[in-house]
């Protein structure tokens, strides 16, 4: 059922629970086969096999916008002037090393929450750098602020910057690179050459995206960018972020066919089915009371005519699952 990569379940709401393995059924006790004959039997049915899968458990922020930008474009700086998060801060790369959230209050009382996202540049979808590891966080958000330093300090071109990591977005999840986002030109109170934050409007009007000017440092045009932000959010709907490919999950009730078949093979009669794994895997093959419970059960659910119907004779091989018996009349 599960394919490396594959989304099988998505816990994302309250309360939720998905049942994506089947422990096996317990077995009965012995006093569940006491007859009048048979006051105390000796044998009892050994439990089922639960089922085995390896499932790669990923976690995955829950937050509402995602800041997005190279190191050192001051999206930590913001965080920490529009959120009570803490976020180390430093002027080197890769100062962040884990996501960090925080959640934004705003004038008219209205609430949502941010995530830092770091480590995301060019090659993160490959594992370059950090990104790998922080991507699968951008999924969760429903609005993307894209950092731009339009101030020149680390000698990098933003518009350059914007492509590539809308390269790794695409490169990660087709979906997410449509995401919605909102450009943030930062770093404004440094400015001593408008050319790169003329070349950021360009940029804006040409992916015709809504361009906000700001300084996280300084909080200039700070308020007017998360207003904007309350908004927009209020009109985008929680939609299903994640997309879960196998749409079939078990139910706590769910019951397997109760059918059997027979097929001959090269001279061998092979028995499968549900109720014979079931029956297989109660009985204790070693206990001669728990094998004659099996021949037993055996005719009583028909397998027994139904080999003599196909042509069995003595001697011939039968296969129940993994246990194979020689045929006696």
């Amino acid at each position: 059922m599960l394919k490396l990569g594959k989304v099988i379940a998505d816990l994302s709401k309250p309360n939720q629970v998905e049942l994506v393995l089947k422990g096996g059924r317990g077995g009965r006790g012995n006093q569940h086969f006491a007859t009048s004959t048979r006051q105390v039997p000796r044998f009892a049915e050994d439990g089922e096999k639960g089922e085995e899968k390896e499932i790669i458990l990923e976690l995955k922020l829950l937050a509402d916008v995602g800041l997005l930008g190279f190191p050192n474009v001051g999206k930590s700086t913001f965080l920490s002037v529009v959120t009570d998060a803490r976020p180390k801060i430093a002027n080197y790369h890769f100062t962040t090393l884990e996501p960090n959230l925080g959640v934004v209050k705003t004038k008219n009382g209205d609430g949502f929450v941010v995530a830092d996202i770091p480590g995301i540049i060019e090659g993160a979808s490959e594992g370059v750098g950090l990104g790998i590891q922080f991507l699968r966080h951008v999924e969760r958000t429903r609005l993307l602020l894209h950092f731009l330093d339009v101030s020149g300090s680390e000698g990098r071109n933003p518009v350059e910057d914007f492509y590539t990591i809308n390269k790794e977005l695409k490169k990660y999840s087709e979906k997410l690179s449509k995401r919605r986002q909102i450009i943030v030109a930062n770093k404004i109170d440094v400015v001593q050459d408008d050319t790169l934050l003329k070349e950021v409007e360009k940029l804006a009007k040409t992916e015709n995206l809504e361009l906000f000017k700001i300084s996280a440092a300084t909080k200039q045009g700070v308020e007017k960018l998360i207003d904007h932000v309350s908004e927009v959010l209020k009109t985008l709907p929680k939609e299903e972020l994640i997309e879960v490919e196998d749409k079939k999950l078990y139910t706590l009730d769910d019951e397997e066919k109760n059918t059997w078949e027979i097929k001959k093979e090269n001279g061998v009669f092979k028995v499968t089915g549900k109720p014979i794994q079931r029956l297989i895997g109660r009985i204790n093959i070693e206990d001669n009371e728990s094998f004659y419970y099996l021949q037993k059960s055996l005719r009583d659910m028909g397998v027994d005519s139904k080999l003599r119907e196909m042509g069995i004779c003595e001697g011939d091989t039968v296969v129940l699952e993994d246990w194979e018996f020689e045929w006696e009349d």
